[in-house]
């Protein structure tokens, strides 16, 4: 057989069933996954493009679960975030496809890798996904070890309820940021007006002491005047009335 027929083989087999290891155990429709670079340039070779699907899939992920995005089930490590990335991101790049969502595949894909490779971001998307699997056992009366929880059903009413509480965490941060950011406002605008109040002084001070010479002359002057009135010497005569008759 042929290396080219091998190819063809392998790249069949990948477009029968993908479920490969490191990229998580749900698969879009058939050869909409490919998760490891072999099985990508294989694909490559074989059919020359990529199928719409594969950016479909990627764009109609929920967009706040980025595993969900990247197709990956929480808990996995980090080798496998970054290998699961690598292989996809080579596949939708810009500078590789032309099709015409590739950039925003491509985009999807860069913020759900650094998401899960965040220190904080990632324990707090896992956080909301064990609140959601906790509502729904409370909800159900169930407990941890109810056999409702190994169902099909459970996971995907799983997936359901983290979207709820993803979404209601996401309302509940913008409307916290909002607050602060009004608050800040507050805190900017006060600020200003203290900058403004002193520099109002200063310009008063300064303009006091510009004519502050000024003042001085005029005082000397007035003071002079008034000496002049008190002297004898120098006060004019008031003219005698005569009396009439």
């Amino acid at each position: 057989m042929t290396r080219y027929a091998n190819r063809q083989k392998h790249t069949s087999q990948i477009a029968d069933q993908v479920t490969p290891t490191g990229c998580g155990n749900r698969s879009y429709v058939a050869s909409s996954v490919l998760c490891t670079l072999e099985d990508a340039k294989t694909f490559l070779i074989v059919f020359g493009s990529l199928p719409n699907t594969y950016f479909i899939g990627i764009l109609k992920a929920f967009k706040l679960d980025a595993y969900a995005v990247l197709d990956l089930q929480p808990g996995v490590p980090d080798s496998d975030i970054k290998k699961c990335y690598r292989t996809k991101s080579l596949l939708i790049h810009p500078d590789k496809t032309s099709n015409p969502q590739a950039p925003e595949a491509f985009d999807r894909l860069k913020k759900a890798q650094t998401a899960l490779l965040d220190e904080k971001e990632r324990p707090r998307l896992d956080e909301a996904i064990a609140d959601a699997r906790m509502l729904l056992i409370r909800e159900n009366k169930w407990t941890v070890d109810s056999p409702e929880l190994k169902t099909p059903e459970f996971a995907r009413d799983w997936r359901e309820k983290t979207k709820t509480v993803l979404i209601d965490n996401e309302l509940r941060r913008r409307k916290q940021q909002k607050a602060q950011m009004q608050e800040e406002g507050r805190q900017q605008r006060k600020e200003d007006e203290e900058i403004a109040e002193r520099k109002r002084k200063r310009e008063h001070e300064q303009r006091w002491e510009e004519t502050r010479e000024q003042r001085m002359s005029s005082w000397r002057d007035f003071q002079k005047g008034k000496g002049s009135e008190k002297d004898p010497a120098t006060a004019k005569k008031k003219k005698k009335l005569k009396p009439i008759g």
